[in-house]
C-alpha cells in the first residue's frame, strides 16, 4: 500500500464509512487537533526520562487513536468498533493519576507560567493542544453526534497534563515560575 494515494490533492477527503468532505470539515478539524495533541506528546514522552510518566502518555496517546477514530467515523453508535471506544474507565484512570501525582506537588496558590525542562514545556503545549481539540470537538458535537465521553476526557486530559507537566518538572528539580 503507497502512503499517497492523491485522493486529497483537490483538498477532499473521506471519512471512515468512506464519506467524502471537505479537509476543512468540522470533523476533519476535531481529528485533526487531536492527531496534533498526540504528536505533541510523543515529543514530550522523547524527552522524559521517567519510566512511570512514560507509560502513562502511551497509554493516553493508544486513548488518542480511539478518539480520533471515533471523530472519524459518523457510524458513532456502531458498537462493533469497541477499539475506538473510550470507557469510562480511562477517566477514571486519569483522575486517579491526578490525585497521585498532586500527592507529590505543592498545591498551587497561584498561576505558573509554562516551561521548565524540555518535557514538562512540551506537556505544557500539548495541554494547551488538548483544550483546542476539546472546543473544536464541543463545536463538532453541536452539529453532529459526539460521544460524550470524547469530550469529557480530552477535558480530563488537559488537566492531567497540566499537572503531570509540574510533576515532571519536580522530578527533574526544575522551578515553577509563579506569575
Amino acid at each position: 500500500m503507497k502512503i499517497y494515494t492523491k485522493t486529497g490533492d483537490r483538498g477532499d477527503t473521506r471519512l471512515f464509512d468512506g464519506t467524502k468532505v471537505r479537509k476543512h470539515d468540522d470533523r476533519v478539524e476535531a481529528y485533526g487537533d487531536v492527531d496534533e495533541l498526540n504528536s505533541f506528546l510523543g515529543a514530550a514522552a522523547s524527552f522524559l526520562n521517567d519510566g512511570p510518566l512514560v507509560s502513562m502518555l502511551a497509554e493516553v496517546q493508544k486513548d488518542l487513536f480511539s478518539v480520533g477514530a471515533q471523530l472519524a467515523d459518523p457510524g458513532i453508535g456502531d458498537q462493533s468498533r469497541a477499539k475506538s471506544q473510550i470507557p469510562r474507565e480511562r477517566i477514571a484512570a486519569l483522575e486517579n493519576a491526578i490525585d497521585g501525582f498532586e500527592t507529590e506537588l505543592k498545591p498551587l496558590r497561584q498561576f505558573i507560567l509554562a516551561g521548565g525542562g524540555n518535557g514538562g514545556a512540551l506537556l505544557h503545549v500539548a495541554r494547551t493542544v488538548c483544550r483546542r481539540a476539546e472546543r473544536r470537538v464541543v463545536s463538532l458535537s453541536e452539529k453532529v453526534e459526539v460521544n460524550p465521553n470524547v469530550i469529557e476526557y480530552l477535558n480530563r486530559l488537559s488537566d492531567f497534563l497540566f499537572v503531570m507537566a509540574r510533576v515532571a518538572n519536580h522530578r527533574e528539580g526544575k522551578e515553577e515560575i509563579l506569575w
